[in-house]
């Protein structure tokens, strides 16, 4: 069997796919299993053990040329089934046209009408709410069974001998920034949550390189802690290597929250602006989430993050309390 796993969005909509290829290769141990992502996901699953390849579409530069290019790719591997994890046109337009023996894919995508099985994609309908794994667990349960599994990567041995150097103690780690301003804990109230802790553990701070300068900024606002600040210098697998052996991982609603997910690291969820009943929530063992106590009712603003707060108060992140991410260190 031949199987081709499309899911080209964004880091965090990758990671929850991997519940995908766990669930492909458990019921079809010797099938081949490849994954289609967008240029710059790809580290997330490099040496994947359960990959045969990783396709990779760029995206940025020539996007429909490079998409055809790997549509006559694809055609070529004569899959059995493509999997089209996606609810926009041009996947579907590849997964239509794949070859493949059979398509899948959900019925919100413009080409589903083309696919050999269409799946109802269902965000909440009022009484029922399924997180995202779930949704995903609908495109192949008719051929793997009912139950569903969750993500995971897989850190390589030279991934966790680089951050090998940072658990040297007791820590914990901050993903502070979000590509969505709504979604994004405010530095300041990052400052002030760290203000009272005490030098007893140590912090790292985690992002990409776009991230460094807000890392600095935390870094130095807190002087009297031990911080060091890993924005930029440590690549998916690695920061996700880390994070697998912290005391705790602080996240906002965005893609470091997968990965602590994505190898039961304990993590706390910090929700702004969306909403945990989204299908989006932390899945590891040990995991909290922390919004606004009260009831605002702005909140939610929207499915995603805004560029902006609509009303310019931004209630959902400001009137959260430092006490409620300090008391989940006593549980």
């Amino acid at each position: 069997m031949q199987f081709l796993v499309i899911q080209t969005a964004f880091i965090g909509d990758v990671v929850l796919a991997t519940g995908i290829i766990e669930k492909l290769h458990r019921q079809f141990p010797d099938a081949q299993i490849d994954f289609m992502v967008r240029k710059g996901n790809e580290g997330l699953l490099k040496a994947h053990p359960f990959l045969r390849e990783v396709l990779v579409w760029n995206k940025q530069e020539g996007k429909m040329k490079n998409l055809l290019k790997l549509l006559r790719y694809v055609r070529t591997r004569k899959y059995d089934k493509v999997i089209n994890v996606q609810r926009f046109a041009a996947t579907g337009l590849l997964t239509a046209f794949s070859g493949a023996k059979e398509t899948i894919g959900f019925d919100k995508n413009p080409f589903s009408r083309f696919f050999s099985k269409k799946i109802k994609h269902i965000i909440s309908d009022g009484a029922t709410t399924r997180h995202e794994i779930e949704r995903n667990n609908e495109l192949v349960k008719a051929f793997t069974g009912d139950d569903i599994m969750k993500p995971r990567l897989y850190p390589s041995p030279a991934d966790e001998a680089a951050v090998k150097q940072y658990r040297h103690s007791s820590y914990i780690t901050i993903s502070p920034a979000s590509v969505w301003f709504t979604k994004q804990y405010p530095v300041d109230k990052w400052i002030a949550f760290l203000k009272q802790l005490t030098n007893e553990r140590h912090v790292y701070l985690l992002g990409g390189p776009g991230d460094a300068d807000m890392g600095e900024r935390i870094r130095q606002a807190v002087p009297q802690l031990s911080v060091t600040n890993l924005c930029g210098k440590l690549n998916f697998l690695q920061s996700t290597a880390l994070m697998k052996h912290a005391v705790m991982n602080y996240v906002n609603d965005s893609a470091p929250m997968h990965f602590a997910s994505a190898v039961n690291a304990p993590v706390t969820a910090v929700y702004c602006s969306t909403l945990p009943s989204f299908g989006f929530g932390p899945l590891s063992d040990k995991r909290f989430v922390v919004e606004v106590p009260e009831p605002l009712p702005c909140r939610p603003c929207g499915l995603h993050g805004r560029k902006a707060c609509p009303l310019g108060h931004f209630k959902c992140a400001y009137n959260i309390k430092e006490e409620q991410l300090l008391k989940v260190l006593d549980n």
